[in-house]
């Protein structure tokens, strides 16, 4: 699938949530703060159609699927980063044909919990429900940020339901880990 480390680079998809210990991975990214949800599909089409392209002619590759990182819950809006993990640090700014600016980013290091979703994208909330609810009851306790991996990209001709989006939060330390 890529040439991301663990917990990254699960050829299957998890089907309960798992804890483990992720390392930090630089990450080219659109970064927008307070975005409206409603043109959410406008900042994944504008960024992922051209931002390997950008990467390539910088001398930079991605090496895992895009994702979107969450800051806070978003609710009308959202505080996230839209981009592909890469195999070495963006120090450049760099732009997109449709005028959006990428930076270097991270994700970050740490104890994090992740389960798959395989399906279309409208039960990401669903999932998004029950992966809060299984950490929850695994007593432990999530924190800001969180992640998606579009693990299948989206393409004409794909079937819904078989695109497969792993699912990512941060995880408060802990003593014994």
């Amino acid at each position: 699938m890529s040439s991301m480390p663990y917990p990254y680079d699960a050829e299957q998809p998890a089907a309960e949530c798992q804890v483990a210990q992720a390392p930090e991975i630089p990450t080219a990214v659109v970064s927008k703060p307070d975005f409206p949800m409603y043109e959410m599909p406008t900042l994944m089409d504008g960024t992922f159609s051209h931002l390997v392209e950008v990467l390539a002619e910088a001398g930079l590759r991605p090496i895992g699927p895009a994702f979107a990182l969450h800051h806070r819950a978003p609710v009308a809006t959202a505080d996230l980063e839209v981009g592909f993990p890469i195999d070495a640090p963006l120090t450049d700014t760099l732009t997109l044909p449709s005028g959006y600016e990428v930076t270097g980013s991270v994700l970050p290091a740490g104890r994090v919990g992740w389960i798959s979703h395989v399906g279309g994208y409208g039960g990401l909330a669903e999932k998004w429900g029950s992966f809060t609810e299984d950490i929850g009851e695994s007593e432990e306790q999530m924190t800001y940020p969180f992640w998606e991996f579009y693990v299948t990209p989206p393409a004409p001709g794909v079937n819904p339901a078989t695109l497969r989006t792993d699912l990512f939060s941060q995880l408060e330390p802990r003593d014994d880990a």
